[in-house]
């Protein structure tokens, strides 16, 4: 006889664990929240804001919610179908050793990867920095003066190249010369980027068409240094031949070679691109890893993507901030140098404390080893009876194989190695970091005959001379920063790497709330799959019968997605979230085309849309047309009606964001996506307001014919400071032919070609959003969307009087973010939203989205994630500034001197002796009568945004600057 009070084992077993984990508020919490909105059920909001006519009818069909243990059990099973094999087949991605320090402390402390981009530079102090020494990096490296903060891979690096040239130089050629032996993901990549815009590639795959194209007519050319197949081309002659007709020369370079080689700066270089993969970052299928990009200076105010720039505080110190094209596309919108918000950032710091581990001496010593191991494995190859095509090499060579090279590379994989297949009868084997000396007698023993004696190391014990001509091998010094000379103990790393975390808000400390940003939970158990060597160890271009594990966590991902958009067919090879918005919209313009309706190039855009979306449509050739927003914030549907008419026959497509960028839930989209349909328009909906959507309504369903998601906001990929991302692209049935393809990668026959350098883009951290959707089930993703939603209307609620939201439905209510009105602040006590952005920092919170969509209004998403205790704590820090704010309207502080115009206070300031302002030190400190919450000082005081740009730098700050 069962006990009264056993309890059933279903209960007990608890497979929704991980629900309450992700999601923040509990049961009693909810009730007192729906009480402060004022509804009598979650229920009941939900429907009160959501449009009945878009309402889900049917649940997403997703197996059940696992426990943590089971569904790393079930992901560690789906792994160990990823066969590691030894890959020496290069092309851009090498084997490297992550240093434990940096892996441990950066990759997998969360004090990094839950970061926010770092567009509050006074929290982000820290990060910035490393984004300095990444800088700092790529110019010594390259021979150039200035580099960004990293890009998405090297072929959209390089791809930014070619338009960034088009902007930059007088020729008026439409010609891009592209080198054939160039890596060829990332010609293939120019390729996609090119047809849209124009821009005519011509591909040069001998030397006599390489001599040809160069004295023709073109307006950029593109070389790799050394080459893909490894040969290492004096580019001296070339580059003057560019010039001589006005002319830019780009270069996609190993910065691991140029330790040894002469840098491209030297030669006379204008762009220079290329990836930091092997500087500590795994392969992981293909990615994350940081490019980047280096440019003449001439080029830098045209440069894509971030750059991190030395300012001062409000104290005149030196300070760090995002100079330039910050948020560009918000304010360029179609004229944007480029739809990229977002890079790399968590890689680029990887790779940035690589070299700050390493130093000039240890990176040298790294590539000088592989240097040499590549000329004894050429060596012993002779012996062999195979002699290198050419002379010169750093890491790879190529060899004639002819008729046997399909039996060679099947003896190969025979024997658990890869090599490269190039041009149907050569050989390619790319050596690294982590060569040994057996690896190198294992792949003699592959090349030998049958009772061959085998070559052996004993004549290469004191030196080789590597393959490197005499005539390019770099003398000039680099890496000469003090930072990259004085931590390469593990202590001194790790209180370096700490000493920079600490200077840092990231999700570890605080709630993030910034609208339209989704700064959600990363759950441990979803990162930790990422490190383990069956994913992390895995070359993009191995063969795919050695990327089952993968390719099931594709397909079971891509049919979760399909589950919660309601489309039919979608990829994951963007890498970001905007080349998501790239793919989509090529997937429209290829459709039209294959119609016989290639004249359909009209894109409308509402003025409240996300400014990458314009960016976006211009980079496809299309022509934006803005329409207008209602005084509620809705899409003016009279407005959109008119300009569907006025460009029926040429419209292409709408973009819109929904729920809206305004925070709201608009009642008429399926009669928007129904009037755009009546044109021949397809619809594209935004998927960046994903996570107030998932289970409860769903784009494809209603309307919508593409949408692109950012996998590192619904579905809870972490920022990484900035990146990396994943914006996967979703269609409906007709536009799955259109989906982007990757002919490098074994994806052939697609009208669109590859968007990305590897097949499945960020592979590497697709793991995450998988644990995510299988920990928590169909019932858990629709939870979380709901408490998303009442977490921001009780938010909204209780701010009411203090700062009205500006945009709401009839009801009072909104979707999953609200808007916050400071406008009038600004005539009653001369605060501005910046003011109380700053403020929020002495309280110890990042800032909401400051002046986006609407000048001058802070934008408020808390998440699901976050509790009751934190949602009231970051109400409390609004409600106080708002009396410090009524201090200021009662005359009691000056306009011009105040907590709000002085923050954020730094210890030091608060410490001075002198303390010249109307208020006490301790209302500066703000929020140390709350000792439950440990104090955060911001490390920097304001920073000064005019005075950077005025005066541009971008490397490491000279030591003598603290002095």
């Amino acid at each position: 006889m069962l006990m009264q009070s056993a309890r059933p084992l279903v209960e007990l077993e608890n497979t929704s664990e991980f629900i309450a984990r992700h999601i923040g508020i509990e049961a009693a919490d909810e009730q007192h929240m729906l009480s402060v909105i004022g509804e009598a059920s979650r229920r009941a909001l939900i429907e009160s804001i959501v449009p009945r006519s878009i309402a889900r009818t049917n649940p997403m069909q997703l197996p059940p919610a696992a426990t943590e243990a089971a569904a790393l059990a079930e992901l560690k099973a789906i792994a160990s179908k990823n066969q590691l094999f030894k890959s020496f087949i290069g092309q851009g991605y090498h084997g490297t050793h992550t240093p434990g320090v940096i892996l441990r402390n950066v990759l997998e402390n969360p004090a990094w990867y839950t970061a926010y981009t770092p567009y509050q530079a006074e929290i982000s102090q820290g990060r910035m920095e490393a984004l300095v020494n990444f800088q700092t990096m790529v110019c010594d490296l390259t021979g150039m003066p200035i580099a960004n903060a990293s890009m998405l891979d090297e072929a959209t690096a390089a791809a930014e190249a070619m338009t960034l040239a088009k902007r930059s130089v007088k020729n008026k050629s439409n010609t891009f010369v592209v080198a054939g032996d160039c890596h060829p993901q990332t010609i293939e990549v120019i390729q996609t980027r090119a047809k849209p815009l124009g821009i005519d590639v011509l591909l040069a795959n001998s030397h006599d068409e390489w001599t040809k194209a160069l004295e023709g007519e073109y307006f950029a050319v593109l070389a790799q240094y050394p080459s893909t197949s490894g040969r290492i081309d004096d580019l001296r002659a070339d580059v003057e031949k560019a010039h001589a007709k006005g002319a830019a020369f780009a270069v996609a370079a190993d910065l691991l070679a140029l330790t040894l080689l002469v840098p491209p700066g030297e030669f006379g270089a204008d762009i220079v691109v290329g990836t930091t993969q092997r500087f500590g970052m795994p392969m992981g299928a293909g990615g994350p890893h940081a490019a980047y990009m280096a440019c003449r200076d001439d080029f830098k105010r045209s440069m894509p993507g971030r750059l991190v720039g030395v300012s001062v505080d409000s104290h005149g110190k030196p300070a760090y901030r995002l100079a330039l094209q910050t948020r560009e596309q918000h304010i360029r919108r179609e004229k944007a140098t480029s739809n990229i918000c977002t890079a790399q950032v968590l890689p680029a710091v990887v790779a940035s404390m690589y070299a700050v581990y390493h130093g000039p001496q240890g990176l040298k010593r790294i590539a000088q080893r592989i240097a040499s191991y590549t000329a004894i494995l050429a060596k012993g190859l002779e012996q062999l009876g195979f002699n290198a095509r050419r002379d010169s090499a750093f890491d790879t060579i190529s060899l004639k194989t002819d008729a046997q090279t399909q039996s060679i590379a099947a003896r190969a994989r025979s024997m658990g190695v890869n090599l490269r297949v190039y041009w149907g009868d050569f050989i390619c084997i790319s050596l690294d970091e982590t060569t040994t000396r057996d690896d190198i007698a294992l792949l003699w023993k592959i090349f030998a005959t049958e009772g061959q004696l085998l070559p052996s190391f004993d004549a290469f014990e004191k030196g080789i001379e590597p393959m490197i001509p005499v005539e390019l091998r770099r003398t000039s010094a680099f890496l000469t920063h003090p930072v990259f000379n004085t931590h390469h103990s593990e202590t001194g790393m790790l209180r370096y790497i700490r000493a920079l975390s600490d200077k840092d808000l990231a999700l570890d400390r605080s709630m993030i709330p910034l609208g339209s940003c989704t700064m959600k939970l990363n759950a441990t158990s979803e990162m930790i799959p990422i490190t383990w060597p069956e994913f992390a160890n895995v070359h993009p271009f191995a063969p795919r019968d050695q990327q089952q594990g993968y390719a099931q966590l594709d397909e079971q991902l891509r049919a979760w997605l399909c589950q919660a958009t309601g489309y039919a067919g979608i990829s994951l090879q963007p890498n970001a979230g905007s080349q998501g918005e790239y793919a989509g919209l090529l997937a429209i313009k290829a459709f039209h085309e294959s119609k016989g309706q290639g004249h359909r190039n009209v894109c409308l855009i509402p003025s409240s849309a996300h400014g990458t979306n314009p960016a976006s449509a211009q980079m496809v050739g299309m022509q934006v047309v803005v329409t207008a927003c209602d005084a509620n914030g809705n899409v003016d549907l009279a407005d959109l009606q008119a300009k569907c008419e006025q460009h029926s026959d040429k419209l292409a497509a709408v973009m819109i964001t929904y729920p809206s960028t305004h925070g709201v839930f608009e009642m008429q989209v399926k009669e928007l996506c129904a009037l755009v349909h009546q044109h021949g328009g397809r619809v594209y909906v935004d998927g960046a307001n994903m996570n107030a959507l998932v289970g409860i309504a769903a784009p494809g369903e209603f309307g919508g014919d593409v949408s692109h998601l950012n996998l590192h906001k619904t579905f809870c990929i972490p920022h990484g400071g900035g990146g990396p991302g994943v914006g996967p692209v979703c269609v409906v049935e007709d536009l799955v032919p259109f989906l982007p393809g990757h002919e490098a990668g074994g994806i052939t026959g697609h009208a669109v070609g590859a968007v990305s350098a590897a097949p499945l883009g960020n592979a590497a951290v697709l793991p995450i959003s998988w644990m995510y959707c299988r920990m928590m089930g169909a019932e858990g993703l629709q939870q979380a969307t709901e408490v998303a939603i009442l977490s921001a209307n009780y938010i909204s609620a209780r701010l009411k009087d203090h700062y009205p939201t500006l945009y709401a439905s009839a009801n009072g209510h909104v979707a999953h973010e609200c808007i916050l009105d400071l406008r009038a602040l600004k005539d009653t006590s001369g605060v501005m939203a910046e003011d109380v952005a700053k403020r929020l920092i002495d309280y110890g919170f990042h800032a909401p989205t400051l002046s986006f969509p609407v000048p001058n209004t802070l934008m408020v998403e808390p998440t699901e994630s976050e509790t009751l205790d934190e949602l009231d704590r970051f109400i409390g820090a609004m409600i106080a500034i708002r009396e410090e704010i009524r201090c200021i309207e009662r005359g009691e502080w000056p306009q011009d001197d105040n907590p709000l115009k002085n923050a954020p206070h730094t210890a030091g300031a608060l410490m001075k002796a002198d303390w010249p302002h109307p208020y006490s030190r301790e209302a500066g400190a703000a929020g140390l009568g709350d000792m439950r919450h440990a104090k955060y000082w911001a490390p920097v005081g304001r920073v000064d945004n005019v005075y950077g740009d005025r005066n541009l730098f971008c490397s490491c700050v000279p030591m003598s600057t603290y002095e």
